[in-house]
């Protein structure tokens, strides 16, 4: 993390009141708990899927920055073969197009990591049910901006406020607004507008947009 970086956020923490509260948090708890629950034949058949397809560990731990940047490990299905590294190093070296693509969305139309179980899970976005216990833990909640790095902070300019005043979510705003589509640019204006205008009315017209959204987009890569 960059000195720039740690400056600007500390000046930038205390210009949004934290978004939600004690509610949001029961609310979390309540809706992770029972999905957990309920998805458990779900995650059972997502596991032993990675399982059979390819060698590696079941999760995959990625280091975001979350509530007023405190970083996590958010947690999802692994997606990708083990020598994704060098795979995407590979592509980008010999695409330039794909390389420009990365450098300014941080995501790949066609990602030679991903494998083909992981593209279906990408697809329905099942590779983000583990992150239902980053919610339990109070990491993450249901709803909120998408979860970033460090450097992808770092896009986020005057507005890095809106995201750290938020517990990032595994839907929000971007989800149903376009989701893979979506510039960086219109994403940071989303987060920004869902910390402003923040309610337990919106958080639930999103969780109710965000079905029919997952059934019928090809907007997830």
């Amino acid at each position: 993390m960059s000195d720039i970086a740690d400056d600007v956020r500390e000046r930038s923490i205390a210009r949004l009141r934290p978004v939600g509260g004690g509610t949001k948090r029961l609310i979390d708890v309540v809706l992770a708990s029972i999905g957990i629950v309920t998805l458990l034949p779900l995650f059972s058949l997502c596991v032993l899927g990675i399982l059979l397809t390819s060698r590696g560990s079941v999760l995959f731990r990625h280091r975001r920055v979350g509530f007023q940047g405190r970083h996590f490990d958010c947690l999802k299905f692994r997606t990708m073969a083990p020598d994704a590294s060098e795979r995407l190093s590979e592509y980008l070296g010999r695409n330039p197009q794909a390389a420009q693509e990365w450098a300014e969305t941080c995501k790949l139309k066609y990602d030679p990591r991903v494998t083909s179980l992981g593209a279906v899970l990408r697809k329905t976005s099942l590779d983000e049910l583990p992150q239902l216990f980053n919610v339990l833990k109070g990491e993450m909640s249901i709803v909120g901006p998408r979860p970033v790095t460090d450097e992808e902070l770092e896009k986020y300019g005057i507005r890095v406020s809106a995201y750290l005043a938020c517990k990032p979510g595994i839907t929000g705003l971007w989800q149903i607004s376009g989701r893979s589509k979506a510039s960086y640019r219109e994403r940071v204006r989303l987060d920004y507008i869902y910390a402003k205008n923040w309610s337990l009315l919106l958080d639930a017209k999103t969780m109710l947009l965000t079905l029919p959204v997952l059934l019928g987009s090809d907007d997830a890569y």
